[in-house]
């Protein structure tokens, strides 16, 4: 029996991921994503009813340049969660299903959520 060292088919180290497969990942994490930042979202419209002290320490942390960091990645996750959706529902009526449409399609939607969230913070902020 010929026991090699090489790895088993098709393995990490091996198999590159499509650009497809890793845009549905980030899908499924940028919407994680937005479900936290929409409970934090309640909680700071809470504060701002009920709890004057943290409202004041959560704008604070939000003005901070980290707080801007995290508030800049949970507008691109919206942006990008918005227009892959989008893309999704060209595919639920069969459109866009060719392996070059796929690619192109992914890369659009990372550059419009990009430039969305430039404008709007730039625009906005």
């Amino acid at each position: 029996m010929n026991t090699s060292n090489r790895p088993l088919s098709p393995h990490i180290q091996v198999y590159k991921m499509p650009l497809s497969a890793k845009l549905s990942i980030f899908h499924r994490l940028t919407g994680l994503g937005l479900s936290f930042g929409a409970v934090v979202l309640v909680f700071w419209l809470f504060s701002l009813a009920y709890l004057s002290n943290i409202a004041v320490a959560l704008h604070a942390f939000f003005s901070s340049g980290f707080g801007k960091v995290i508030l800049i990645a949970f507008t691109f996750a919206f942006f990008y969660h918005f227009c892959n959706g989008i893309r999704h529902l060209f595919w639920d009526v069969g459109k866009g299903f060719e392996l070059e449409q796929v690619n192109r399609s992914g890369v659009i939607v990372i550059i419009v959520a990009l430039v969305l969230t430039a404008i709007t913070w730039v625009v906005g902020g």
